[in-house]
């Protein structure tokens, strides 16, 4: 007898899909009285299981964003139905007259990276749901997922890095904010891993630093003379302990503590309009992005600077590759020396 396919159906009672089968329809949402509570364990789940501060951050964001979304919604339950709205809201949030999130200020497009994040992590808590045996299937796994455009992000050129450099050291805090722009410049290292950095994991005299990546995996990343003055004058404005973080932040709800990711973005926005620059996005990214490319401009190779990076394959590192051979050959278009020399008889 042949085996009867499960096909999708529609559920009267709360208005999305479910998986029906000969035995009936299979749980694929959640109620929303019951959604904080397994978002909370959630949080806990990646707590004891050691991930990394970013991975919790994001978490956290979801937590507070999906809620926020399903009370607005005034929602019953949570399903393939208001997911999609969720993910839509993500995307066009902005052209709501009350903003992105009931934020007026929010109110410019995202990147279609930020999207394909949500969903992402969407995907990841619902299939944690299934694990746990709260739900029978995910409904994520009937939602497509966003397009994900591969986007050409710019270097910046020596003269908008240091047009950035300057409008750091005419700033409020010199001192810091020099520190970060040559630390981002000379490392290539990530925003969140910057901002997790403490004094116990720098060896200013040895000029190198032990940061958590991805997947809380350590790697030990080197900088230069330059970034090594800039970060003792720095810390001699005042005293830090081991546990302290290196950088800190000046204001806001951590004020005193270490920089936050979102205040690090901020920050160099910021520098990066009073640099009054122009074709290129300014953020710890572009800085990571015009580390690699110099460094392989520069003669140094793939596989190191794949370890630099924190990259687990070359997949990712390829792509600054591309952008690097681009302008080696613009260069030797520009001085073939036997072009030059023809040039030159004539």
């Amino acid at each position: 007898m042949k085996k009867r396919e499960p096909v999708y159906a529609k559920s009267k009672a709360r208005g999305n899909a479910t998986l029906a089968t000969s035995n009936g329809p299979i749980q694929d949402a959640v109620t929303v009285a019951d959604i904080t509570g397994h978002l909370q364990d959630w949080l806990m789940d990646g707590q004891f299981r050691q991930h990394s501060p970013r991975t919790r951050e994001c978490r956290e964001n979801l937590q507070q964003k999906l809620l926020w979304f399903l009370q607005r919604e005034n929602a019953d339950t949570c399903g393939i139905s208001q997911l999609r709205g969720f993910l839509a809201h993500v995307a066009s949030g902005h052209e709501e007259p009350s903003g992105r999130w009931g934020n007026p200020r929010m109110n410019k497009p995202v990147r279609p990276a930020t999207v394909h994040s949500y969903y992402r992590e969407l995907r990841v808590f619902f299939n944690w749901l299934v694990e746990e045996g709260v739900l029978a299937v995910s409904p994520v796994d009937r939602l497509a997922a966003p397009q994900l455009r591969t986007e050409q992000v710019q270097p910046f050129t020596p003269e908008q890095t240091q047009s950035i450099l300057h409008a750091a050291q005419q700033s409020v805090h010199p001192r810091r904010n020099e520190a970060i722009v040559l630390f981002l410049l000379d490392t290539g290292i990530r925003a969140s891993e910057l901002c997790s950095l403490k004094m116990s994991d720098l060896d200013i005299k040895g000029q190198r630093c032990t940061v958590v990546g991805k997947g809380n995996k350590r790697r030990t990343i080197h900088f230069g003379r330059t970034v090594t003055k800039a970060l003792w004058r720095y810390l001699q404005e005042q005293a830090h302990q081991e546990s302290d973080p290196i950088f800190i932040s000046d204001r806001g709800t951590s004020a005193g503590e270490h920089l936050t990711r979102s205040g690090l973005l901020q920050l160099v926005e910021k520098l990066g309009k009073k640099a009054k620059l122009q074709a290129v996005r300014c953020s710890p990214h572009t800085f990571r992005h015009t580390f690699a490319v110099d460094f392989l401009r520069n003669g140094g190779n793939v596989f190191s600077l794949k370890e630099m990076l924190g990259h687990t394959g070359l997949h990712m590192t390829n792509k600054y590759v591309a952008l690097a051979q681009a302008d080696i050959a613009n260069q030797h278009r520009q001085f073939s020396p036997a072009d030059r020399l023809k040039a030159s008889r004539t």
